[in-house]
């Protein structure tokens, strides 16, 4: 299993490929300086290319994680199965065209040979929170969000494990902009259950992302942080990173060296990440 971590500039954007299968994750594709959408797509392509893009899965409905540009050339392109986003009570600017979209693409594939299925989790509405038949060489299990944390766009992030079934597998564990008062929460509930080989950072290294116990109980190897260069929020935050470093053994961002993706994959016990520039034929390595 790969996981690649896009450089968008301030935003989220990462793809995991297993096997023949791919899932994106997040959606932000910016029209600025440090980066275009059409060097996003091209990484993107090929990234996946030849394989199944099972699904696309949506941490938060903010235009930095669920950018309607981005939602709608993902769905186009590549055709997935199934979109997953959080059942949220909190608007965003973006959340009701965002929607559109998807039930224009649910409404368009109807009755074709591939439909789109929507699907909307919350921790606390689903009878399991293990998801098995979403895709072949994946399976997921769900942490949040929870109806009684919902009181931001932020805590109604999606917080999911990915682990990878093929014989390079590992666990990945996607966490939005989740913020310390719901990762207490999250903690409290699932302790263990969190543990996962590779974590993107929450909040792109927010301060305000940062729970030690719960990172304690994830234990991972390796932190990805998705940032823009000079972002005017100030991420990663430098006490943030220094937490992450010293419970990880390796922590990386994308705000390096005028904007760099992160390939990381497993390297016998080790996990290694790859800068790589966008459309770099790196990144499709096999």
């Amino acid at each position: 299993m790969d996981v690649l971590t896009l450089f968008v500039a301030q935003g989220s954007l990462a793809a995991v490929r297993a096997g023949d299968d791919a899932i994106i994750v997040d959606a932000h594709m910016p029209d600025c300086d440090d980066v275009a959408p059409e060097q996003i797509e091209g990484t993107l392509d090929i990234f996946v290319k030849k394989r199944n893009v099972r699904g696309l899965i949506l941490t938060g409905l903010d235009k930095d994680h669920a950018c309607p540009y981005g939602v709608d050339s993902i769905l186009r392109r590549y055709a997935p199965d199934w979109v997953m986003y959080p059942t949220c009570y909190k608007d965003t600017e973006t959340a009701s065209e965002v929607f559109a979209i998807i039930d224009r693409e649910v409404s368009l594939r109807k009755k074709t040979a591939r439909p789109l299925s929507k699907i909307s989790v919350r921790v606390d509405k689903v009878e399991s929170r293990f998801f098995n038949n979403l895709a072949r060489n994946f399976s997921f299990e769900l942490f949040s969000p929870h109806i009684e944390d919902m009181d931001s766009s932020n805590n109604s992030s999606i917080v999911i494990k990915v682990t990878g079934l093929d014989q390079t597998g590992f666990r990945y564990l996607i966490t939005g902009d989740t913020e310390t008062d719901r990762w207490e929460r999250i903690n409290e509930i699932f302790g263990k259950s969190l543990r996962s080989d590779v974590a993107a950072a929450p909040h792109h290294g927010s301060r305000t992302g940062v729970h030690v116990r719960t990172l304690l109980n994830i234990s991972p190897n390796t932190v990805l942080i998705s940032a823009g260069i000079d972002n005017s929020y100030g991420h990663p935050d430098g006490v943030a990173v220094e937490v992450y470093q010293e419970i990880a053994k390796h922590v990386f961002s994308t705000n390096v060296e005028g904007g760099m993706s992160l390939l990381t994959r497993r390297s016998h016990d080790d996990f290694q990440t790859h800068l790589v520039r966008h459309a770099d034929q790196e990144t499709a390595s096999a």
